[in-house]
Parts: structure tokens; sequence; C-alpha cells
């Protein structure tokens, strides 16, 4: 079982679940290290001064921003930690869109949500309400140091949680030749189009992704494999340690924090603007009450 690399809260309107992420993908690559092809002994690599040659420790490594050819600026630690986020136990959930809204380019990184203990039942409530209204979570995670966009789906029993690229990062159409215009333009018959339909008809099927093999690692696993027999030697190495289980939690009232957030019409802020839990309580406290007084009848005349 993956280990967790981050445990915290999922939360959205008033509820707020413990959760932990795993890693949705895994990596089957064959690693290689670099040998000296006349010892073979490993290649390491030094962080050395471009000009002088010399070995550089990692004390006296800074980090810079080239903004001019040649031309650096220094940033100090207290620089980059003024930029970071500073929720780093919350993936807060801001809005719900249409499931197909997001077009696939958007999608980074798989990764999976565990419930913590006994956090089984909001976590079902969530799964089976964003299935059966057709929509998908959006909100902000800090993993490590970085703020990532994020969407929350129902996959079987799990909810899995995808990191989504931002508008900024994806090559813009317009920046390309792409043929423009008709079928006449291009001289395509319907004739052709019917007849190129009725092929993707003929080859059509269902999604099996247990079908598809990367047959390049397959064979050169067995090429590592025939080597070790012949003259290679084999290195064990021991497991990772079992994964943590998740953060314990009260029974909680769903019901009541669920008329609580929609009577309050709460969103999850964005982190932009998030204040602190114990100011947004407070404000929620305050807002609560006139309403409630809105609501008596008024003693007739």
């Amino acid at each position: 079982m993956a280990r967790p690399i981050w445990t915290g809260t999922l939360s959205f309107g008033l509820l707020h679940l413990p959760v932990s992420i795993v890693s949705g993908e895994r990596r089957v690559d064959l690693h290689f290290r670099m040998l000296d092809g006349k010892t073979k002994k490993p290649i390491r690599y030094e962080r050395v001064n471009a000009e002088t040659g010399a070995e550089v420790p990692w004390k006296d490594i800074v980090k810079a921003y080239e903004y001019r050819k040649g031309s650096y600026v220094v940033l100090e630690p207290e620089d980059i930690k003024s930029a970071a986020p500073e929720s780093h136990d919350s993936i807060d959930l801001e809005t719900f869109v249409a499931a197909d809204a997001i077009p696939p380019p958007y999608f980074e990184k798989p990764y999976l949500l565990l419930p913590g203990k006994k956090a089984e039942k909001g976590y079902v409530l969530l799964r089976e309400t964003l299935r059966k209204t057709a929509r998908i979570g959006i909100g902000r995670v800090v993993i490590r140091t970085r703020e990532y966009l994020c969407a929350v789906m129902p996959q079987g029993d799990a909810l899995a949680l995808n990191l989504l690229r931002y508008q900024q990062e994806l090559v813009p159409l317009d920046d390309h030749a792409f043929p423009e215009g008709s079928l006449a333009k291009y001289r395509i018959s319907k004739t052709e189009l019917d007849m190129a339909a009725r092929l993707v008809e003929s080859m059509g099927g269902e999604w099996s992704p247990g079908g598809y093999r990367d047959e390049f690692r397959d064979k050169l696993a067995k090429v590592v494999e025939k080597r070790i027999k012949g003259k290679g030697r084999v290195r064990t190495i021991d497991d990772e340690p079992a994964a943590a289980e998740g953060t314990a939690t009260n029974v909680v009232d769903f019901m009541a924090l669920l008329r609580k957030s929609i009577a309050s019409d709460r969103r999850t802020p964005a982190k932009a603007a998030a204040a602190p839990r114990k100011k947004a309580a407070k404000a929620v406290r305050k807002k609560a009450a006139p309403k409630a007084a809105a609501a008596k009848p008024r003693k007739r005349a």
C-alpha cells in the first residue's frame, strides 16, 4: 500500500472530512544508472562553479532568477516563503462544475483520496452527491510548498483528486497554424466523409485499458533479466514501511451542517481571500442571527 504524501481535511461548505492523498499512478519505467565505461563504477553528478570549475557545497548555493541574459537577482529563503500559501492541511472546494466541463489538456496528475478514521460517512456522502449531480469539485491544495488547482471526482468506490494545469500553462491554439475552413475548401466529398465514418464505426470497440501494454518496456525487461542471469548481480532493498493510518475524527451531524451551509449560502473561499477559520465561523454566526430574526412572523395589529 502506498504511503500518503499529504494528510489533512477536505472542506466544502461547513463540512470538513479528514483525508489522505496517495498517488493514483504507478511508474513502471526501467531506471538506469550511468557507469564509467572502463571501470564500471557509478558516475556521480557534482555541483560546480561554471567559471572556476570548483565544486560548490549545498550550504553555499542560493536561488536566483535570471531576468536578463547573464543578470541575476538573488532570492532569500524569506522571499520565497512570503509567496508560499498559508494553508498546507486543507483541500478547499470552491465550486462544483459539470463533470464534462473540463477539457482533457487541463488534467495533469491523478491521485486518490483515502478517508480518515470515522470519516467514511462524509466520504460516501460527497462521493454519491457528486455522482448524482454529475458534478466535480474544484479547489486548491498545497503539496509540499506549491499550491495546485485540483478537481475532486468519484471513481468507482473512491474519490479521485486530479491536479489541474492553469490556463497559462497550456499552449494557445492560436500559436500554431491549423487547417481552417469547410470540407469543400479541401475538396472532401460527402462520399469520402461517409466512408471514413464507416471505417471508424467498423473499428469501434469498448475502452479496455488492460488490453494495452508498454511493449518496449516488456521487451527491455526481458533483455535486462537475461543479462542478470548471464553475468549480472542483483541487489535487493527493504520494502518501504506501511502507510500511516488516517486522522481520527468525531461523529458529525451532516444534516445540520448541510442545512447550515445551504442557509448561509456559504462557499469555501479562495485561498487568496481566505480568512482564518475562527473569524470565518464568527462571521457565519453573525450572518445567521439576523436571518433567524427575519423569519419570525409579525403580529397583526
